[in-house]
């Protein structure tokens, strides 16, 4: 098995978006691992409301479990305004 995750330890807030982003398109390669087939079913879910929908609640489950374990950046900088 190809280890990819070395942790959910991100930098910033983006960082941790952008691994959610991340863990949650590889938890669809890994169930359907052919993207022929990925690519086909595409068409069903690209002009779907509700598709689109599901596919930001998983993105913001597993953003929630990255800034868990990032105990929500309390000890990042604050940004400047």
């Amino acid at each position: 098995m190809d280890r990819w995750l070395g942790s959910l330890l991100t930098q910033t807030p983006e960082e941790g978006y952008q691994l959610a982003i991340k863990l949650s398109r590889t938890a669809i390669k890994m169930t359907q691992p052919s993207p022929e087939a990925r690519e086909r079913g595409r068409h069903v879910y690209e002009e779907s409301a509700d598709s689109l929908i599901r596919v930001s609640h998983v993105v913001a489950t597993n953003f929630a479990t990255v800034a868990a374990a990032n105990d929500y950046w309390r000890f990042a900088e604050a940004p400047q305004s």
